[in-house]
C-alpha cells in the first residue's frame, strides 16, 4: 500500500516510461467496431479473458502507425500491488507525473491516455469526466466486467463515455491468429482452400475463440475455460452481488449452458427448484439471469414480437458467450456442432450490429433468428448443419416461407456447414449460404 504522495509519483513515473519504452506486442489485430463521436471517452468492456488489455494495445499501434510518437501514448495498468488502496484524490498525481515527463504536450498536442483496470479505484468516475474536461485528451478505459458493465460506465460518466464490446475470437479473428485469413474473397478461392477453411471451421467451432484456448489439447482448454467460468461466477456475480444462494446459481448456469442454443423459461426454472425443495423467488431468478448477460457469459434473445407483454411471457433463447463452452456443460454425449453453429451465427450478427430475436410462425415453426441491422435491412436466418436430406431441407425451407407471411420485408437465408448434394432443390427465393462464407463475410450463395 502507497504512503506518500513521492512514492505515489515513484510508482506513476516507473509504469508511464516503462510503457513508452517497451516494444509494442505482437499481437492479432480484432475486428472490434469503435463509435466515431468526438469528445467521448471509449469504455473497452467484454468478458474477462476475451482480450481488452490487448485491443488497447491494438489501438495504441495504430496511432503509431499513423505518426504518434509514443511520449504522446500513456498506457497505465492499475492492476499492481503497489497501487493499492488508491484512492481517486490520487489519480491527478498520474496527470501531473506525465505532463511533467513530457510538458510539451501540455495543452499545445493531442496525448491519449489508455487506463487499464481503472475501476480498481474508487471514485474514478469524477476523475475520467474532469480529464475530459479539462485537458486535451483522448480517452480509453477498459476493466473486468466485475465493475465496469456497460449499463454502469453510461450512467456513471454521465453520457460521457461510448462503449467497444471485445469478445472471444470471431471466426475470421481465429484464422488470422492461425494465419490462416483467406486475403480473397470467399468465391475465389481454390478448392483446396475451401477444404481447409472447412477444417478450421469445425476447430473453431469446438474449442471456440478465447485466445488463450487456441491450440491447446482437449483437456487444457476444459480446464482453462472452466477457470474462467468459475472466476467470472465468483468475482463478477456471486461477490460482486453477495448472493446468498450461490448454489441456485450454479443450476441456473448449469441448464443455460447446457442446454445452449434452447429455450429458457423462468416459470419453468422455478416450478423445478420449488419440486427439489429450493425456495427462491421468481424476481431473483430474473436477476440472476440479467447478472449473467451483464457479465457476458451469455446472450438471451426474445421472440420476435411488437408487443413487450409477449417478449416476456415467451421463454428466451440462451447462447453462450464462446462455443467453447458448450462442451464443459452439456451432458448429451453429442458433438452439438448444430447448437455451436448457431451460436455463432448469433454472435457474428451481433458484431455486425444486428438486433436479434427467434421468431415462432403462424404454422407452428421456429426460425432460429430474425435480425434487423442498422442499416435497416432484416433477415430471417435458419441454420443447420446437415441438410444431406431432402426432407431436412425442405422442413428448414418451410419454416422460413411461413416467416415471411408475417415478416415480408426480410430476406430469407439458410446457413448450412456443408455443401449440399446436388441433387436437393429449393426455391429461388430462399438464399443458401456456406457458414464459411458467411462468418467471413462474404455472401456467396450457391443458386440451381
Amino acid at each position: 500500500m502507497l504512503f506518500s504522495d513521492s512514492q505515489i509519483d515513484s510508482v506513476y513515473t516507473e509504469k508511464i516510461v516503462d510503457a513508452q519504452t517497451r516494444s509494442m506486442p505482437v499481437m492479432t489485430r480484432r475486428d472490434v467496431w469503435l463509435p466515431q463521436v468526438q469528445g467521448k471517452a471509449l469504455a473497452v468492456i467484454g468478458m474477462r479473458r476475451a482480450g481488452k488489455t490487448t485491443f488497447l494495445w491494438q489501438l495504441m499501434a495504430q496511432r503509431v502507425q499513423a505518426g504518434t510518437p509514443r511520449e504522446g501514448l500513456v498506457y497505465f495498468s492499475f492492476e499492481d500491488e503497489r497501487l493499492a488502496g488508491l484512492q481517486a484524490s490520487d489519480l491527478d498525481r498520474l496527470v501531473q507525473t506525465y505532463y511533467r515527463l513530457h510538458p510539451e504536450w501540455r495543452d499545445q498536442r493531442r496525448a491519449a491516455f489508455y487506463l487499464d483496470e481503472i475501476q480498481l479505484v474508487p471514485g474514478w468516475e469524477t476523475f475520467a469526466r474532469r480529464l475530459l474536461d479539462s485537458e486535451n485528451i483522448d480517452l480509453y478505459l477498459s476493466g473486468s466486467s466485475a465493475r465496469m458493465l456497460s449499463r454502469e460506465v453510461a450512467s456513471s460518466m454521465r453520457g460521457r463515455a461510448l462503449e467497444a464490446t471485445v469478445t472471444p475470437f470471431s471466426f475470421r479473428e481465429m484464422l488470422r491468429h492461425i494465419g490462416h485469413e483467406p486475403t480473397q474473397e470467399w468465391y475465389k478461392l481454390t478448392k483446396a482452400s475451401h477444404s481447409q477453411l472447412a477444417h478450421d471451421l469445425d476447430q473453431y467451432l469446438e474449442q471456440g475463440g478465447f485466445p488463450e484456448a487456441q491450440g491447446l489439447d482437449t483437456r487444457s482448454r476444459h480446464a482453462l475455460l472452466r477457470n474462467y467460468v468459475d472466476v467470472l461466477l465468483l468475482r463478477d456475480v456471486i461477490e460482486r452481488h453477495n448472493l446468498s444462494q450461490p448454489q441456485v446459481l450454479r443450476w441456473m448456469v448449469q441448464q443455460l449452458l447446457g442446454n445452449a442454443a434452447g429455450s429458457f423459461s423462468i416459470n419453468k426454472f422455478h416450478a423445478d427448484l420449488k419440486s427439489r425443495g429450493v425456495a427462491v423467488g421468481k424476481d431473483t431468478l430474473h436477476q440472476l439471469l440479467s447478472y449473467l448477460e451483464d457479465a457476458f457469459l451469455l446472450t438471451s434473445i426474445s421472440i420476435c414480437s411488437s408487443s413487450v407483454r409477449q417478449k416476456q411471457v415467451n421463454p428466451r433463447k440462451v447462447y453462450p458467450v464462446d462455443t467453447g463452452l458448450i462442451a464443459l456443460f452439456d451432458r448429451s454425449g453429442k458433438a452439438n456442432t448444430g447448437h455451436a453453429l448457431e451460436c455463432a451465427v448469433l454472435h457474428q450478427l451481433l458484431r455486425n450490429g444486428a438486433e436479434v430475436s427467434y421468431v415462432h410462425t403462424p404454422g407452428g415453426f421456429e426460425v432460429d433468428f430474425h435480425a434487423r441491422y442498422p442499416d435497416g435491412r432484416e433477415a430471417l436466418i435458419q441454420v443447420c448443419a446437415d441438410i444431406s436430406s431432402q426432407d431436412t431441407l425442405t422442413r428448414e425451407i418451410r419454416a422460413l416461407q411461413d416467416a415471411r407471411k408475417q415478416l415480408t420485408q426480410a430476406h430469407a437465408q439458410l446457413i448450412v456447414l456443408m455443401p449440399p448434394p446436388s441433387d436437393l432443390s429449393w426455391p429461388s427465393d430462399i438464399e443458401l449460404t456456406l457458414a464459411s462464407a458467411w462468418l467471413l463475410n462474404d455472401q456467396m450463395s450457391h443458386s440451381n
